[in-house]
């Protein structure tokens, strides 16, 4: 076997179905299929069970979250690749073989990223790879843009976890996905880490992937979701940062986490933000920071570089769809 796929689930019974069959239809034969279930309580893991007896399940004993289940089942993988596919998804037959084809293309990929689509609204983008900026804001990419804006193969600060495959011998040299995390910007850590190492990550725009969005947690913004995204922030940009470039890019940061404080209190989650904050900053210690090391230098530098080119990129873009409705 050359890729396994690997679907993490909580009382996610009802996207099974659509998800599995779809992966049936692959013309890449050469994958097995590993659902990790974070101790659902709806009968995903009798429906599995039931009804594709041939894919393994393991059955957590509690709600780990993403980043553990995950880490579960690279663990228990032996294959040169890894696929991380949501449960909501559905894929096009051609999928597969287009990610293992772009990852081969060297093996200084660590990651690709597929080209989402809105399940409901096939005509736009959900996810076209992941951007951060200096702000400290992760930005999925492409979002609610026409699918025609995004096909060509491009570079992106890192995959989207929700349907991206991965090198796994890389995970030994740079970690798993961080399970203090628990869920949200794991992705976007993984792969800055990735990039700290001198790795690359790609968007794939032929590997189709149509997602529902928010399948799990059940909505676009929940206390739960804002105060874990806010607590991961800190933790990812504590984690990946050297001290001297977190003095360097102080400013915008603080200006960041102003705004979305801002932005959160308007929408009536601004307690659960700054509740997020505050925990982040006082559990960071607790956190193993990337050592850094100077023959790195060269990849902080280029990565201080996309931060800013994503900065600037992303506020043309706001600015296009708000002011001039573009």
């Amino acid at each position: 076997m050359k890729v396994t796929i690997i679907i993490p689930n909580y009382n996610g019974c009802h996207f099974m179905e659509p998800c599995l069959a779809s992966l049936k239809k692959q013309t890449y034969k050469d994958y097995q299929i590993l659902v990790v279930d974070n101790a659902s309580t709806d009968g995903s893991v009798e429906y599995v069970k039931e009804h594709y007896p041939e894919i393994e399940v393991i059955a957590l004993k509690k709600n780990y979250g993403f980043s553990k289940a995950v880490n579960v089942g690279i663990r228990r993988s032996t294959t040169p690749y890894v696929i991380l596919l949501n449960n909501d998804t559905t894929t096009d037959p051609y999928y597969i073989e287009e990610m293992v084809r772009t990852i081969e293309k060297s093996p200084r990929i660590f990651s690709v990223s597929s080209k989402m689509i809105q399940m409901y609204h096939p005509q736009l983008i959900d996810s076209a790879g992941d951007l951060y900026t200096l702000t400290g804001w992760g930005v999925c990419r492409g979002v609610g843009r026409p699918v025609s804006n995004y096909t060509e193969t491009d570079e992106v600060f890192s995959a989207c976890a929700g349907a991206a495959i991965y090198r796994r011998q890389v995970f030994e040299k740079i970690g798993l996905f961080d399970e203090k995390h628990f869920a949200y910007l794991e992705d976007i850590d993984v792969g800055y880490r990735a990039r700290i190492f001198g790795y690359r990550n790609l968007y794939c725009p032929t590997a189709l992937v149509y997602h529902v969005g928010s399948g799990t947690s059940g909505s676009k913004y929940n206390s739960f979701k804002v105060r874990l995204s806010a607590r991961n922030n800190i933790y990812l940009n504590y984690k990946n940062m050297p001290l001297l470039q977190l003095m360097v890019n102080f400013l915008p940061l603080f200006a960041g986490y102003v705004l979305k404080y801002a932005f959160f209190i308007r929408i009536g989650f601004g307690k659960d933000y700054k509740d997020g904050i505050l925990e982040g900053l006082r559990t960071r210690k607790t956190l193993r920071k990337v050592p850094f090391r100077m023959m790195r230098l060269r990849h902080y530098m280029r990565i201080e570089k996309d931060l800013i080119q994503y900065t600037f990129s992303y506020a043309k873009d706001w600015f296009t769809r708000k002011i001039w409705g573009k």
